[in-house]
């Protein structure tokens, strides 16, 4: 997200908090409950240069944020509870479930310490190939790569061209430059050019997987608790729709097992990696049916509405945010406001 759409975002939430439009919207809006989505949950770390910070909120954020959820009149209540309550249809308390993507390890040493506090259930979908340590995070090799290097040396459409980033401003433009690049690429050849600009600069890309993402054993360890679920994230954290059926039902079907294997446990829910229209779409949702899973979840924004129980594997979430740790944001988002006034705002510049 650009400075000037964070600026705008930002914006329209404080109108609507300060104006109090978002309480009488909600009866309206707010729809039955809420999938929160969750990424990194640490200490707040001073950089200049976080492209990702977006994908990590801070242990108190989150502990005010789980009080926030319940002074709103929120369940709080795990993805099988709310699978069964979109299913029957009744419109009692609205409820909220916790996410986690991606098997990050502070998840089970920030994260879980706060949720226990509260008792509160949360999902943590697992990419196989992260707790394998042999995962591909190549967003956050990127950012690795640019951060720690005064220029770097990359191919892009054919051309190579040195990028200056020798300030936190010429590290963001690289990144910014290189990373949108990337993501117009057939997957396989963006995975290839982060690994080649990773060897040009001496870094191995698996590193940062090992630093950063679970082990198995750390997985059955923090799964021991009954608040624990895990649900599936691929093996290799692909972008789906960018790859042939096949690709898509092995790396749904594998992963699942892959984790009962592991765990002993049934797998029954699903994160499509990435999960934006561009990664995940109506052949991506009705594989997921097929496969049996009881829900999948998207990062599409939006609240849970009675007719989910049609489209249970295209369910949106509510990204809590790095860049908006506030927690009045909370009751905007949770009162569906926020979603119903940008949708419309889109509709309107699109027409």
């Amino acid at each position: 997200m650009s400075d000037l759409r964070m600026n705008v975002f930002r914006a329209g939430l404080e109108a609507l908090y300060l104006t109090n439009a978002h309480r009488l919207m909600r009866p309206y809006v707010g729809g039955v409950g809420a999938v929160l989505m969750l990424h990194h949950v640490r200490p707040a770390r001073q950089q200049d240069f976080a492209p990702n910070a977006l994908l990590e909120v801070t242990p108190e954020y989150l502990d005010g944020v789980v009080e926030r959820v319940r002074a709103n009149g929120f369940d709080i209540v795990t993805l099988d509870e709310a699978h069964d309550r979109l299913l029957a249809g009744e419109e009692g308390r609205p409820f909220v479930t916790f996410t986690f993507d991606d098997g990050y390890r502070d998840n089970a040493e920030y994260a879980y310490p706060v949720l226990k506090k509260h008792g509160v259930p949360f999902t943590i979908y697992l990419p196989t190939s992260f707790m394998d340590h042999e995962g591909e995070l190549w967003w956050l090799v990127l950012e690795h790569t640019i951060r720690n290097e005064q220029s770097v040396t990359a191919t892009i459409a054919g051309e190579t061209v040195q990028l200056d980033c020798s300030t936190p401003q010429r590290k963001r433009e690289a990144f910014h430059r290189i990373y949108w690049w990337l993501r117009s690429l057939p997957e396989t050849e963006l995975r290839a050019c982060v690994r080649d600009l990773a060897d040009r600069h001496g870094f191995d890309f698996r590193t940062t997987c090992r630093d950063l993402c679970m082990t198995w054993d750390e997985v059955r360890a923090l799964g021991a608790d009954p608040l624990v679920t895990f649900g599936a994230h691929t093996v290799d954290h692909l972008m789906l729709a960018k790859f042939p059926e096949e690709t898509v039902r092995r790396e749904m079907a594998t992963s699942r097992g892959r984790i009962e294997g592991e765990l002993g446990r049934k797998v029954d829910h699903f994160a499509y990696p990435v999960g934006d229209p561009t990664s995940a779409g109506p052949r991506e949702f009705a594989i997921a049916r097929e496969l049996g899973f009881k829900t999948a979840v998207t990062t599409r924004p939006g609240l849970l509405f009675p007719e989910h129980r049609e489209h249970l594997t295209a369910l949106p979430r509510v990204s809590l945010n790095g860049h908006f740790q506030s927690l009045r944001y909370v009751d905007v988002l949770l009162s569906g406001a926020a979603f119903a006034v940008f949708n419309r705002f889109r509709r309107v510049n699109a027409a």
